[in-house]
C-alpha cells in the first residue's frame, strides 16, 4: 500500500475516533477488560466485548456482573442501551475499529513467560484483520513482546496487510487497582507507545477520550518496560519489608510500628507492608518476566531474583509460625482446626489470582490441618491451575464456629470482617496483615506472622 493510502486509513480512523463513532473491541472481559468498557462507554463509545469463556458472555448478556467493583446495574445499563455487545465469536473481531487486548500473561511451570493467550488472540485477529484497524496490547509482558511476538503473528494475515501501512499497533499497559475507589480505569494516567508514530497518534487520541491523562512515550518497548519497572519496584520493596519482618519477629520488634514510625519522614521513604506472600497478576509474576529477559541477554538480575525468592518463601514462613504458636499451646498443626480468613489476594476484592491464601491452605492441609475458610467476597473456592484443593465454601463466622477453631489465620484483611468479634470468640489469632492492630480487648490471643 502506498504512503498516501496508509495516511488515508489513519485519517479515517482518527476521524471516527474524534467523532466517537469508532467501535472499540475489548478482548478479555476480566479485571482489566470490564473497567476499560466502563471507561469507553462512559466516554460515549460503543464496545464489543470478546471472551472465550461463554459463562462470562452469558452473565453479561443477562446484565449480571462477576466482578465486585463493577455493579450488575452498570452492566445491565450497557446491555439495554446497546453500548456493550458481548460475544465469544472471534470472527466478529473485524467489526471493531480498535482492538484492545486484555488477556492473561501467566508463568509456565518453569517460571518462564507464558504468552499463549497473546499468541492465540493475535492469530484470531490476523484471521480477520482488515485495513485501518488499530490493535493495542494491554496485557503485562516483557519489553519487545509487541514488536517481536505479536506483530509477526498479525503479519501472517491472509490479506497480506502490513503493520504501519494497512493497520496499526501499539502497547499501553493496564493500570488497575481493584478495590481502591479512588482509582478507576478512567482516572489512572495511561502510558502509550506505538510500533510507529501513526499508531501512537491513534492510540493516544483514542485513550484521550476516556482516560484522565495520556502519557506518550517513544516506543512500545518503553511502555512495556515501564509496566515491568512499576511492578518490580513494588515487588522488591515488599521483599525488603518481608525480610525485615522475619528478622524483627526474632528480635521481638513490631515491624508494623517500625513502618509507621519510618513513614513520618516526609522525603526519601515510601511505606510498603509485609504479608503472607504476593498475590494478583502483576507483582508475583512480572519480576520473573524481567529475569527471563535478562537471561536471554546473557545477564542475571540477582537483586530482582532475590526479591522473588524472599516473597515466594513467605507462605512457608507463615505456616512455620502457625506451627510455633500452636506448639506453645501444646498442639500440632496435624489435627488442628484452622480457619483461613480471606482467599482473595487483597482486601475488599473478589480476585483470587495468585493469592497466597491458596498456598497457605495447601501447605496446612499437607501438614494434616482440618481446614476451613471465610471470605465474604469468594463464596466458594474457585479452581486454580497450580493448587489441588478440595471443594469448599465460605464458613459463617458465628461465635460457636470461631470457638471451635484451634487457630484463625488472617491472610486477607477485608474490612467486612468484624475483627473485635473474631478476637472475642476465638482461641488463637495469627494475623499476617496487622488487621487487629487497633484491637485492645483480647490482645493476648493475637500473634503476628
Amino acid at each position: 500500500m502506498t504512503h498516501s493510502s496508509a495516511q488515508t486509513l489513519a485519517e479515517e480512523l482518527a476521524d471516527r475516533i474524534g467523532q466517537k463513532t469508532a467501535t472499540i473491541g475489548i478482548i478479555g472481559l476480566g479485571y482489566v477488560g470490564l473497567p476499560l468498557i466502563s471507561a469507553f462507554t462512559t466516554a460515549g463509545f460503543r464496545c464489543i466485548g470478546f471472551d472465550v469463556d461463554d459463562t462470562k458472555i452469558s452473565s453479561l448478556l443477562a446484565g449480571k456482573s462477576y466482578i465486585r467493583h463493577i455493579p450488575s446495574a452498570t452492566v445491565a445499563g450497557w446491555i439495554s442501551s446497546g453500548k456493550l455487545d458481548p460475544t465469544s465469536n472471534l470472527s466478529r473481531l473485524a467489526e471493531a475499529d480498535a482492538l484492545l487486548i486484555c488477556v492473561p500473561t501467566p508463568l509456565n511451570a518453569s517460571r518462564d513467560p507464558d504468552l499463549q493467550y497473546i499468541e492465540s488472540t493475535s492469530a484470531a485477529i490476523a484471521a480477520v484483520l482488515r485495513p485501518g484497524q488499530l490493535v493495542i496490547l494491554e496485557s503485562t509482558t516483557y519489553p519487545t513482546t509487541t514488536r517481536d511476538v505479536m506483530v509477526p503473528i498479525l503479519e501472517r494475515n491472509p490479506a497480506g496487510l502490513k503493520c504501519g501501512e494497512d493497520y496499526f499497533v501499539a502497547f499501553s499497559p493496564e493500570r488497575e487497582d481493584p478495590g481502591n475507589p479512588d482509582y478507576t480505569a478512567a482516572g489512572i494516567p495511561k502510558v502509550v507507545g506505538g510500533i510507529c508514530t501513526v499508531a501512537a497518534d491513534l492510540a493516544c487520541a483514542l485513550y484521550g477520550h476516556a482516560i484522565v491523562q495520556v502519557v506518550r512515550v517513544d516506543s512500545a518497548e518503553i511502555a512495556e518496560a515501564c509496566k515491568i519497572l512499576e511492578n518490580t519496584y513494588r515487588a522488591v520493596n515488599i521483599a525488603l519489608v518481608n525480610e525485615l519482618k522475619t528478622l524483627f519477629d526474632r528480635m521481638g520488634i513490631d515491624i508494623w510500628k517500625v513502618i509507621e514510625a519510618a513513614k513520618t519522614k516526609p522525603f526519601g521513604f515510601q511505606p510498603f507492608y509485609p504479608g503472607p506472600g504476593l498475590g494478583g497478576h502483576c507483582i508475583p509474576i512480572d519480576p520473573f518476566y524481567l529475569s527471563w529477559l535478562a537471561r536471554r541477554q546473557g545477564m542475571s538480575t540477582r537483586f530482582i531474583e532475590l526479591a522473588g525468592e524472599v516473597n515466594t518463601a513467605m507462605p512457608r514462613y507463615v505456616v512455620g509460625r502457625v506451627a510455633d504458636f500452636l506448639n506453645d499451646r501444646q498442639k500440632s498443626i496435624r489435627g488442628s482446626r484452622i480457619c483461613l480468613l480471606g482467599m482473595a489476594y487483597k482486601k475488599n476484592v473478589d480476585d483470587p489470582r495468585e493469592s497466597p491464601s491458596f498456598e497457605l491452605m495447601e501447605l496446612l492441609l499437607e501438614r494434616g490441618a482440618e481446614m476451613t475458610y471465610s471470605d465474604p467476597h469468594i463464596p466458594a473456592l474457585p479452581p486454580m491451575r497450580h493448587f489441588d484443593l478440595p471443594p469448599m465454601v465460605s464458613s459463617e463466622l458465628t461465635p460457636e464456629f470461631l470457638a471451635a477453631q484451634d487457630c484463625v489465620l488472617i491472610a486477607t484483611d477485608h474490612t467486612a470482617f468484624d475483627y473485635q468479634f473474631i478476637v472475642d470468640h476465638s482461641q488463637l489469632i495469627v494475623d499476617t496483615r496487622n488487621a487487629t492492630g487497633l484491637i485492645t480487648a483480647g490482645r493476648e490471643k493475637i500473634q503476628r506472622a
